[in-house]
């Protein structure tokens, strides 16, 4: 791996970790809504799949041993918790938006890979690890892991688009 990859991949770690804290609480689920999805969809789209899975293990390992890099809580309590679930899910589902966006920048293509890709898998994981940790059906579970994100992942997977690929242009020419 090249310097240049290795500084990229470092400073998507680094957004990733301050773009956490971009978050606030809803009332009627432990999940939060944060501008991480954001920074991670950034990281897929200007990274090939294998830099971004070790960015968001990275991200990931960071908070498990401790580091104040999670929102609403820090360290294994947070990985084992009701919103566990969407920790464990952005590994594939990021690896696979960087895998499926295409090889030429493309808004369309960028933000139909997000919605069809990475949304769906990161509320696989956040509804499972509802269900298991609170005790909750299916429905309830959505109702706390899934409907109530639906159109800040739709809006957060479109500027990430339009940034993604205007930076994926611009690192081409470097």
């Amino acid at each position: 791996m090249q310097a240049r990859d290795l500084t990229k991949m470092s400073m998507c770690v680094a957004l990733c970790c301050v773009t956490a804290y971009i978050s606030f609480p809803l009332p009627f689920t432990p999940g939060l809504v944060t501008a991480l999805t954001f920074a991670l969809s950034l990281t897929a789209y200007i990274l090939p799949p294998k830099q971004t899975f070790a960015v968001v293990v990275t991200y990931i390992l960071l908070g498990a041993v401790g580091l104040p890099v999670f929102a609403g809580g820090q360290g294994l309590s947070r990985l084992v918790g009701p919103a566990g679930g969407f920790y464990f899910a952005w590994i594939p589902a990021y690896a696979l938006l960087s895998r499926f966006k295409g090889t030429v920048p493309n808004f369309k293509r960028y933000l139909a890979a997000n919605v069809l890709i990475a949304v769906p898998i990161t509320y696989v994981g956040g509804l499972l690890s509802m269900m298991a940790v609170l005790k909750v059906g299916v429905f309830e579970a959505a109702t706390m892991a899934v409907f109530p994100f639906i159109p800040g992942d739709v809006i957060k997977a479109a500027a990430a688009a339009v940034l993604g690929v205007k930076l994926q242009k611009v690192l081409e020419r470097r």
